[in-house]
């Protein structure tokens, strides 16, 4: 039995790959272990490498290597157990906040922590905040009593919550601040569909914002497990088998915006998959939307090289080794940093009743502490400016809220 089985109470299937990372104080071992990862996998020399392009691309990988403070994945078997649990007090805080904000007329899309005071949880979060955008890169907090609020009441607590992370983000053609997940009975083969709206499996993926949080209301009848997996991983293990196909990754890739297109943009974006930057390796990744935006005039066929390192990638991702999954209870929170973490949903199957069926939260945040990303970023975050970056615009888009959907 392992550490999770042992001590979390969530359904947990494999484990993180406990790749080094270095941090001060954590001791020599963890530091002996990244210098044996780095000698491992060998660049090629400057005469091996055919073009300026291509040098460039191996000059930004052996920078990350060599920067301070890296951090190779989460190394969950050493650190704290990834469980947070809320107090009776902060919870009344929660609902103390959300009653007020419930009486009032403020308009909730500017809802921040002075309309929303959290003086106790408030310093809490912000310290889980420091844990995913530099720690394991996730938190999942236990549990805001949804089974006795409200639809209304339990959006507004979220949304408090997430304003003390920092700005929350439109995440579609439509403004909504307030995703809704849940199956809306269309297909991912519809090309303005996404995945999020179908009962389907996700696949590993980022989102478009720097962390994505998610409440559950509640569950599904079977199925519908969050996975998470270090990106992190992903690229020290491509590095380590396969450092020519993880090269074709820090190449621009043409990915579809299934039809949410900024004014003046393509319907695309085109961003590396791997990103590395200031000694920080940041990913951005949806395998079925890069498939699909081949569709477009002027976007050329996948090369093989391309497909092949796309699969080695999606291996490593869906390896139980690397990976885990926990199921979401009603009134668990869980947030996920996208720069180093790639989130998947499996397929599920639900209730037939529409109150029972499962139904989710969502939040895309914008931390006004995040990492600095690179300029090509813009293309898809509209600005890399932290605090202020992330999220879907389109001509005519104003920011929402939608409490049922």
């Amino acid at each position: 039995m392992d550490i999770f089985q042992r001590y979390l109470p969530f359904r947990l299937i494999g484990q993180t790959l406990p790749i080094a990372r270095q941090d001060e104080g954590r001791g020599g071992r963890q530091k002996n272990l990244c210098a044996q990862q780095i000698h491992r996998c060998r660049l090629p020399l400057d005469h091996e490498v055919e073009d300026s392009v291509a040098r460039n691309r191996v000059a930004k990988v052996a920078q990350f290597e060599m920067a301070p403070h890296r951090r190779f994945g989460s190394v969950l078997k050493d650190s704290a157990v990834p469980i947070e649990r809320l107090s009776e007090a902060e919870i009344a805080e929660v609902e103390s906040a959300a009653r007020e904000l419930t009486k009032s007329s403020v308009d909730l899309t500017s809802i921040n922590t002075e309309r929303f005071p959290l003086p106790t949880l408030g310093p809490r979060l912000w310290r889980l905040l420091e844990e995913v955008l530099s720690g394991r890169g996730f938190v999942l907090i236990k549990a805001l009593p949804v089974e006795r609020w409200t639809r209304r009441e339990a959006a507004i607590s979220f949304l408090g919550i997430g304003a003390h992370l920092g700005s929350l983000r439109m995440q579609n053609a439509d403004g909504h601040l307030l995703g809704h997940v849940r199956d809306l009975g269309r297909s991912s083969l519809d090309p303005d569909t996404r995945i999020y709206q179908t009962r389907e499996r996700q696949t590993h993926h980022t989102d478009s914002c720097d962390v994505v949080g998610l409440l559950c209301l509640r569950a599904a009848k079977s199925g519908g497990l969050s996975s998470l997996v270090s990106s992190t991983t992903i690229f020290n293990e491509m590095r380590r088998r396969r450092p020519d196909l993880l090269r074709v990754l820090l190449d621009p890739i043409e990915t579809d915006r299934r039809g949410e297109v900024p004014e003046g943009g393509k319907a695309y974006f085109s961003i590396p998959v791997f990103n590395c930057h200031e000694g920080l390796v940041s990913a951005i990744y949806q395998r079925q939307y890069i498939e699909s935006a081949r569709r477009f005039p002027g976007v050329a066929p996948l090369s093989l090289l391309q497909i092949e390192a796309l699969d080695l990638f999606d291996e490593l991702a869906n390896d139980s080794a690397l990976n885990f999954t926990m199921e979401l209870q009603p009134g668990d929170m869980q947030f996920v940093h996208n720069h180093t973490i790639l989130h998947d949903r499996t397929a599920f199957g639900d209730f037939p009743e529409p109150e029972r069926k499962r139904h989710l939260l969502r939040l895309w945040v914008a931390p006004p502490n995040a990492r600095p990303l690179p300029e090509v970023y813009a293309e898809r975050f509209g600005s890399v400016t932290p605090g202020d970056r992330g999220g879907i615009v389109v001509r005519g888009s104003r920011a929402s809220i939608l409490f049922d959907a």
